[in-house]
């Protein structure tokens, strides 16, 4: 990774200002001595096995009072199968953007959306974006695909061995579908692609995965074809891992739009020029100019897919509603696109190939997450594709908020006013 040598130097004279050479050579040594006591961690979440790790942390009281507060400290049991090493909660405070109209195959009606976050001006903005999105009758959402992967990997002697295996592997599939679906009760196994790179070969295994978000689901099922793999395979691999980094998970990836990792939704909305001018302060061409350059720019710096910011929606609904906020570096992938219809409106669209979200499952059950979920109508089964098109249609509002923001010159002025006044006296503004 390269950096500026002026950048350089002055990160280095900085540091010499207060040490010399050996002393920060010294600070970058192996310490020998004896470590501090180990932590009592571990899953059990009791009373006791808290506060014995309180007392080991030698905190202060309004520290513990904080995290251990006493609603968290009644509900703690429900917390047992999603952390180790317990201590408290976080609180993280939450808004409703809405309400948004989504008209889906899946998710139909009127949503007042969750969203988690300490970023000010966020709520709010894309509360404005599903205000317009709402006036103009709703945005079209559509789930297009769904599947998650789990790639793993065998190393063989050579090429040779590599494209034996791949041809017996290509027969097994009804038996890797048998083996995989007896560990899940939720989980298909719908595909399997093949990549071979020299005496590697990758096998990407694709599963649905009912309402369930499914990471653990998939690997537990992938992790038994493995098993199998290792019993019957007539050309053993050197070696194997049951992911191998070739299926994306928990990053942006260039395979993102090719295929799909999670679900993939698009969402659209056509809005009248006045409606966007009433909610925007701006014009359809003025928009469009602002996505066009945004567009080029991130071709220029080379993102994958082209969008506003995603994250931003994304991380605060699935805080929210417990999802995995890590799937978020895969998630926030995505295209937004804006045209000038032929009557002067403003066509809106985002496109999300890898929405890794569910309604059971992994956080979704927590006692603070399940409310958020209920609010949105979307808690338990049967509603995971739902949640799907939701999430686009939040992003869609996101995209043109800040889109309008940005170019009617509001973006600056409402952080402003919104970060900074803490301590000011400003009251509530709609």
């Amino acid at each position: 990774m390269s950096t500026y040598a002026q950048h350089a130097g002055q990160h280095l004279a900085q540091l010499l200002q207060s040490r010399t050479v050996p002393q920060l050579e010294q600070a970058l040594q192996p310490k020998p001595q004896e470590p501090p006591p180990q932590f009592p961690g571990g899953s059990r979440i009791t009373p006791a096995a808290v506060d014995r790790r309180w007392k080991s942390l030698g905190a202060a009281e309004n520290l513990q009072a904080a995290l251990l507060d006493p609603q968290t400290a009644e509900q703690m049991e429900a917390y047992r199968n999603n952390i180790e090493n317990f201590i408290g909660t976080v609180k993280v405070p939450v808004g409703i953007a809405g309400p948004l109209r989504v008209n889906g195959l899946f998710a139909q009606g009127d949503y007042y959306v969750p969203l988690a976050t300490t970023e000010a001006a966020l709520v709010a903005s894309y509360s404005r974006g599903a205000h317009l999105l709402t006036a103009a009758g709703g945005c079209t959402t559509l789930l297009l695909n769904e599947g998650l992967g789990r790639a793993p990997g065998f190393a063989f002697a050579n090429l040779i061995d590599a494209g034996k295996f791949v041809m017996w592997a290509i027969a097994q599939q009804d038996t890797f579908r048998q083996v995989a679906e007896a560990t899940t009760r939720h989980g298909k196994l719908i595909d399997l692609r093949v990549t071979v790179e020299g005496n590697h070969v990758y096998l990407d295994f694709q599963f649905t995965t009912g309402d369930a978000s499914g990471q653990n689901m998939v690997t537990i099922a992938t992790q038994a074809i493995c098993d199998y793999i290792q019993q019957h395979a007539p050309i053993q691999p050197q070696y194997a891992f049951v992911e191998a980094n070739l299926s994306g998970d928990k990053k942006a990836s260039a395979q993102s739009f090719l295929s799909v990792r999670g679900k993939k939704v698009t969402a659209e909305a056509t809005l009248p020029a006045d409606l966007v001018a009433k909610c925007l302060h701006a014009t359809p061409a003025q928009m469009v100019d602002y996505w066009r350059m945004s567009a080029l720019a991130g071709t220029l710096t080379g993102t994958i897919g082209v969008q506003g910011h995603y994250a931003n929606g994304l991380a605060a609904l699935y805080l929210a509603c417990g999802q995995d906020v890590a799937c978020v570096a895969e998630s926030a992938v995505g295209v937004t696109r804006f045209e000038v219809t032929p009557d002067g409106s403003l066509y809106a669209a985002v496109t999300l190939p890898n929405l890794v979200v569910g309604t059971v499952g992994g956080g979704t059950g927590l006692p603070s997450q399940q409310a958020c979920l209920t609010l949105l109508g979307l808690a338990g089964s049967g509603h995971a594709r739902a949640f799907a098109e939701v999430c686009a249609g939040l992003l869609l509002a996101g995209e043109l908020s800040i889109i309008g923001a940005l170019t009617s010159g509001e973006f600056t002025r409402a952080h402003e006013r919104r970060a900074r006044r803490k301590g000011s006296g400003e009251g509530e503004r709609a």
